[in-house]
Order: C-alpha cells, then sequence, then structure tokens
C-alpha cells in the first residue's frame, strides 16, 4: 500500500480519500487518536503536544468521521503517567485526555564493551552531539499527501526485543528500550517500510551505523546497529527500497536491527503502525 499519493499544498490541503490511522493504545509508549471536535476548517489545525507539533488528519471515512473533521494521532512518551491528564492543544482549544497504565517487562544484558555502560568524558560529548543531530531529525515536519499512516516490516527476524523493556546492562538500569530489535542475521536486508526521506545518516556511539527516515507530518523511522548503509541524506525512498543490512555496530550483544518510530518527537511502539 502507497503511503504517500501526491504532494499537499503550502496550505496543507488533504486528500478527501480515507486515511488509514495507526492502532490507538493510550498507555507511556502508545498513541492516542483526538477527534478535534469544533475545528472544522478546511485546512488541517496546528496541534501541539508537550511542546512538540503533532500530526493532524482528515477523518474521512474513519470511525471518527461523525464526530469532527480532523483526528490527531499523538505519540504518548514512555515517562507519561497515567495519574496525570495528558493535554493537546489545537488552534487555541484544549483537549485533555487520559492514559492508562501498562507495566513494561525486565531485560538484563551483559555487554563486553564496558565503555558502552560507562561512558568515559570523550564518549559523553561525543554522545551529545549526536543526540542533537537525531532530536533534530525526530522533529522533522515536512508534508506530503498521505492516504495511510501504516508500515511494512524493515526486515525479517524473529522479535528478540520488545518496545518497552525496562532495561538493565551489566545490573545497572537504563532508559526503557524504545524501540522494536529484529533478530534476522548478520547482513540481513532492511527495507523501507513506506515512503520517505532520509534525514540522518551517521556512525553513532551507541547506536551504530544509523539511518532516520522522515515520513512526514513529525513521523520518522530509525535503524541502528547496522553493518552497511545503502543510502544518503536526501535520499526518496519507496517502500521496499533497500536501507541497508543487519549487523552488531554500537552497543550490542549480538546482530540484529533496532527500529524506532517516533511520533511527535516521542518514541512509541512500532507494532502500532504494523498492517496487520
Amino acid at each position: 500500500m502507497r503511503l504517500f499519493s501526491f504532494m499537499f499544498t503550502l496550505l496543507l490541503s488533504y486528500s478527501a480519500a480515507a486515511v488509514e490511522l495507526p492502532q490507538e493504545s493510550r498507555v507511556p509508549g502508545g498513541i492516542a487518536l483526538i477527534p478535534l471536535t469544533g475545528l472544522d476548517s478546511a485546512t488541517a489545525p496546528s496541534a501541539w503536544y508537550k511542546g512538540n507539533r503533532v500530526m493532524v488528519l482528515p477523518t474521512t471515512e474513519t470511525p471518527f468521521a461523525q464526530q469532527a473533521s480532523w483526528v490527531a494521532v499523538i505519540g504518548i512518551p514512555l515517562s507519561a503517567k497515567a495519574t496525570k491528564d495528558q493535554l493537546m492543544k489545537a488552534d487555541g482549544k484544549s483537549f485533555p485526555f487520559q492514559i492508562r497504565d501498562k507495566e513494561y517487562e525486565e531485560q538484563r544484558l551483559t555487554v563486553t564493551n564496558k565503555r558502552h555502560v560507562n561512558p568515559n568524558k570523550q564518549d559523553l560529548a561525543r554522545y551529545k552531539r549526536e543526540k542533537t543531530e537525531m532530536v533534530a531529525a525526530f522533529k522533522s515536519w515536512s508534508t506530503p499527501a498521505i492516504d495511510s499512516v501504516s508500515f511494512n516490516l524493515p526486515a525479517t527476524g524473529r522479535f528478540s526485543s520488545p518496545f518497552g523493556l525496562k532495561r538493565f546492562f551489566n545490573d545497572q538500569p537504563r532508559n526503557p528500550h524504545s524501540g522494536l530489535d529484529i533478530a534476522g542475521g548478520q547482513g540481513g536486508a532492511i527495507s523501507a517500510p513506506a515512503p520517505g526521506k532520509v534525514v540522518a545518516v551517521g556512525e553513532y556511539f551507541f547506536n551504530g551505523n544509523t539511518v532516520i527516515i522522515d515520513h512526514g507530518y513529525g513521523l520518522t523511522t530509525m535503524y541502528c546497529h547496522m553493518s552497511r548503509i545503502d543510502v544518503k541524506i536526501g535520499d526518496q525512498l519507496n517502500t521496499g527500497d533497500s536501507i541497508g543490512a543487519i549487523g552488531k555496530t554500537g552497543r550490542v550483544t549480538g546482530p540484529h536491527l533496532h527500529w524506532s518510530v517516533s511520533l511527535n518527537n516521542t518514541r512509541v511502539d512500532p507494532l502500532l503502525f504494523v498492517k496487520q
């Protein structure tokens, strides 16, 4: 299925065709679909959540068509608390919403490169520079035509580490797992799960060989630990185009693809976007 069908106008006019939405899961690391009731303009409202711009799609032929003309597609941070109401704003109107709690499992890994657990001063300085570059890519905002917000899996293999795991490296607690690990074997093919534009390529301290693709409206995907990169910044990709190959660069315990999906600069469960 195509993700893009034609270019939007500068006024962000949308196709009248039905837009396939991702799966809703109002939990930390999930997605909230919020109908923008009372905002029935011909162009998409400007919506914001936690300081980041939010994807807004038309509700034509979706379950929200009777409620509103537009729906906000919001990525919920893993750090969000179910005890606190969430708040999104669109065109000056507030849209509070609630989430429920989710308990993610623990994962304990042994990393042989001690600097990948306790980086030195130079490593931390490098990581800070690389993080700035990656966050800029996650905040990419482009306006292509869109008829679906769904992905194919980018690689073949078992899911070795699901999204959201509470991680411990050498028994030291670290940030939760912000992606899905696919153990496809050294050299396994990695392909674009949907059309998009390459906005970052690098060899990073923790992530190893990495590619980030912008799919439009604050939706980006990241591919880490690659053995080979087949794309460069600015490349326009179609579904199935080669990105590179699975490897074991960066902080790893074996060859795999770490696949991350970011929505409004928030890492969310990639499987919510995978075609069922």
